[in-house]
């Protein structure tokens, strides 16, 4: 018996001893090159960055995995309970792996050798980092016994509660979700706080294997899932009867993140993406978790997308071709039933960028009207009236005769674009159910707006749709501005010593420009020539003549300076035509720069970001760096003075002439190019149009006191708008529109005088004194000291015919520019 005993107490011995040498030897072989687990320390999750509009509503995300970053000190206890009992409810007492766990996982996989069936595990939520973090989704042995090492030496290292953060910030819970506060966004649309218990148990039952429990492809299993963690969270004592019967009864049901939460401005979405990527490159943008607030105003964004959508629709009804149906009904028959022509537009695939109109189904054509189906299964009428502009296009050149009858336009069977109409075009109220023909235009454009006192862009359309295409045309754009540039060369002049009230003859220009080459000869809009004009009717009727007369007298290499001082170009050619927009810009550019006109001749640089914090809430980037020491906010009680901040913005102009320049531009709107919009607006605004060779592109360029606003429209590949078409006809309505919308509401404000300027009445005519009791063609001219013109002022008449002698740095070339 002795004996015995002492065999089997060896035996044992021997065991004890193997078993822990091969335990060193597997600490030993396994132990060795395994990843630095310390690195974890200091571990920050990819997180999105997140671009936020000046009113704080979300904008856009960018981000390679979804994730919202929570410390574990803010995620609510019940959703901690839910993936605890899930997952690892010893988490708390284990020391890294559950050796009850290990051990049944080990059984069952003994029983299932020689099935299809893949190894079970007992994984730990350690393990579960470690192996998210450092290893492989190898299955193995070794990477399990790898997966237990690291484990180990982690609870040694961290506590609970970070290795828990780890887990809870970084798991993928389908639908693009990393960590739980981006799952409950995606998938309930709230926050972690406002889970109930049965939503919480489905996010914990996700972990293993989202896509096997979809909550739509695969409802049945899905909620089979959460109503088992349910059960394990009773029985682990995190929630009570009654809590988990309610919770089981629970439908399961996803409700997508609302609309209503994101501001839609696609084009200046994307321009902040392309700043932040150049600022701080591609790793911070999609993985840096910054907090952009841009200065998007998005009541003004909403109305700049209506105004130039409106807008580019509007041009494309009077000028351009009725382009046919979208598609067609094999067969063309009258559909009477409402679900034939609402199954037929649901198959049809929606033309990108037609997010503004709907779908319909041309049912029936009479002789005053077409009968519509519509997508959603409702009835509609397509009068006539409201398809007369549908003309065809026989060629270049030549147009059909205007449609008489609906059925010159549309077929039965015909899928076109319409919009409900509520008016006709004399105000006359339409039945319901009316609408009208739409189509989408081939032109496009841009609009902008900005605070000309800080920069601050508030609104950015670059084109009729993003879906469409994604250049934006506000800021990528290359175009020749034609006219719009004229103001920068009457300002060289103003600067110059010259006036308002300063003559300059109106007469044929010649240049010599040498052997072998043409004369060349600018000519105005009208073909005309007026004599002896004052420089404002120059710049108000948009005078060729006078602005080269200008330039040459002034120096190209002054006019020059000018557009590059305010940021038009970066360097222009010396050369004549220049001064008539041969030259190209951006709208951004040269918006920006007619903000500096009416803020006084101060430098701004145009902005889309105000401010920029890392994940941690650092300030790392302020537009606005001035030093205000005494601007406390949260201390402010509105009882004391504002503070008053430093105005650091340099000058680039003197503000008299600034304010001259503004005077005339206001006198566009008033008596010129843009009198249609002092016609719809009676608010002070100023601004300028502008038309190159051939109509290609077109311009509006203005401003109120405190908004400047740029309109650009033309094709992405330069070709005519028409013959007739100017920035008047095409872009001056669509910048009317903004302004009227934009400005509804407001206190009137006129434009703010600069000290030293000195208001005189004027004959508009002649530019000189008006005599007392003259009523008729009077104005309000605005001088410098001592400028004041007399009987004898001197009239500019310089180039009636240079040659090739004189100055060259002036000579032109590129073309004539701008045409008005």
């Amino acid at each position: 018996m002795i004996r015995l005993i002492s065999t089997l107490l060896g035996l044992l011995v021997i065991v004890t001893v193997a078993g822990g040498a091969g335990a060193l030897y597997v600490l030993y072989k396994f132990g060795q090159d395994l990843p630095d687990y310390r690195q974890l320390a200091n571990y920050e999750p990819p997180v999105m960055t997140r671009v936020h509009a000046g009113d704080g509503r979300l904008l856009a995300e960018f981000a390679k995995q979804k994730r919202v970053f929570v410390p574990i000190e803010a995620y609510p206890r019940p959703v901690i309970n839910a993936f605890l009992s899930a997952e690892d409810k010893t988490f708390y007492q284990h020391p890294g792996i559950d050796i009850p766990g290990v051990m049944a996982a080990a059984m069952r996989n003994i029983k299932n050798i020689g099935s299809s069936r893949r190894p079970v595990g007992a994984s730990t939520i350690t393990q579960q980092v470690a192996k998210n973090f450092l290893l492989t989704n190898e299955v193995s042995i070794e990477r399990k016994i790898k997966e237990a090492i690291l484990a180990f030496r982690m609870e040694r290292a961290f506590t609970k509660d970070r290795i828990l953060e780890l887990y809870m910030n970084e798991i993928y819970l389908g639908l693009g979700s990393y960590g739980v506060a981006a799952a409950a966004l995606n998938y309930f649309n709230k926050s972690m706080n406002e889970l109930t218990v049965a939503e919480a148990a489905y996010l914990a039952a996700l972990p293993k294997a989202p896509n096997n429990y979809h909550p739509i492809r695969k409802l049945q299993a899905a909620q089979e899932r959460r109503d088992w963690v349910v059960n394990r969270m009773l029985e682990d004592g995190h929630i009570n009867e009654a809590q988990a019967k309610q919770a089981w009864t629970e439908p399961l049901r996803v409700t997508r993140r609302v609309d209503a939460d994101f501001v839609e401005a696609d084009y200046f979405a994307e321009e902040v993406r392309r700043e932040l990527f150049e600022q701080y490159g591609e790793d911070q943008l999609y993985n840096g978790g910054l907090s952009v607030r841009t200065t998007l105003d998005p009541r003004l964004q909403r109305m700049a997308e209506t105004a130039l959508r409106d807008g580019l629709e509007a041009f494309d009804r009077r000028a351009r071709a009725w382009r046919g149906p979208l598609g067609r009904v094999e067969g063309g028959l009258p559909y009477e039933r409402a679900n034939e022509w609402r199954a037929i537009l649901a198959a049809f695939e929606r033309p990108k960028g037609l997010d503004h109109h709907r779908l319909a189904v041309v049912r029936a054509v009479d002789g005053k009207a077409a009968q519509l189906g519509l997508e959603d299964g409702s009835a509609g009428v397509l009068p006539m009236a409201m398809m007369e502009w549908a003309r065809r296009r026989i060629d270049e050149d030549t147009w059909a005769p205007r449609p008489k009858v609906p059925a010159d336009v549309v077929q039965p069977g015909d899928i076109i674009a319409v919009s409900p109409e509520a008016k006709d075009a004399k105000g006359i109220d339409l039945p319901d159910g009316t609408y009208a023909l739409r189509q989408l235009p081939e032109v496009q454009g841009g609009l902008v707006a900005l605070d000309p006192h800080t920069g601050r862009v508030l609104a950015m359309v670059g084109g009729y749709s993003f879906k469409i295409n994604q250049f934006n045309r506000v800021t990528q754009a290359w175009r020749q501005p034609g006219s719009a540039i004229k103001p920068f060369v009457y300002l060289a002049g103003l600067d110059g010593g010259m006036t308002p009230s300063t003559r300059i003859l109106d007469a044929p220009f010649v240049v010599d420009q040498g052997p072998g080459l043409p004369k060349w000869r600018p000519g105005n809009y009208t073909k005309k020539f007026y004599g002896p004009s004052t420089m404002r009717l120059g710049i108000e009727k948009s005078r060729n003549l006078m602005t080269v007369r200008l330039a040459q007298t002034v120096g190209m290499d002054k006019v020059a300076g000018y557009a590059e001082a305010f940021g038009i170009v970066d360097h222009m050619p010396r050369a004549l035509s220049m001064a008539l927009g041969a030259g190209e810009t951006t709208l951004l550019r040269l918006t920006t720069a007619y903000a500096m006109l009416v803020n006084g001749g101060k430098r701004i640089q145009p902005s889309l970001i105000d401010r920029i914090q890392d994940r941690k809430g650092r300030t790392v980037f302020r537009h606005d760096d001035r030093r205000c020491p005494s601007c406390r906010a949260a201390a402010w009680t509105g009882a004391e003075a504002v503070p008053a901040v430093p105005d650091t913005r340099p000058a680039v102009a003197d503000p008299a002439s600034a304010y001259q320049v503004v005077s005339m531009l206001e006198g566009v709107i008033k008596r010129g190019t843009g009198v249609r919009i002092g016609r719809a607006i009676k608010k002070p605004l100023a601004g300028k149009t502008g038309t190159t060779n051939e109509s290609r592109d077109t311009w509006f360029v203005g401003f109120a006191p405190d908004l400047a606003v740029g309109v650009f429209v033309g094709y992405d590949t330069p070709e005519t708008l028409g013959r007739r078409e100017t920035g008047s006809s095409v872009a001056a309505p669509i910048f009317a529109d903004f302004m009227k919308r934009a400005l509804d509401g407001k206190p009137t404000t006129p434009f703010r005088i600069p000290p030293g300027i000195r208001l005189v009445r004027v004959d508009a005519r002649t530019g000189l004194p008006a005599l007392a009791g003259q009523i008729e063609d009077v104005i309000w001219e605005s001088f410098k000291p001592g400028t004041v013109p007399r009987e004898d002022a001197k009239v500019i008449s310089a180039g009636q015919d240079v040659g090739i002698g004189g100055d060259t740095t002036s000579q032109p070339f590129g073309g004539t520019g701008g045409l008005y």
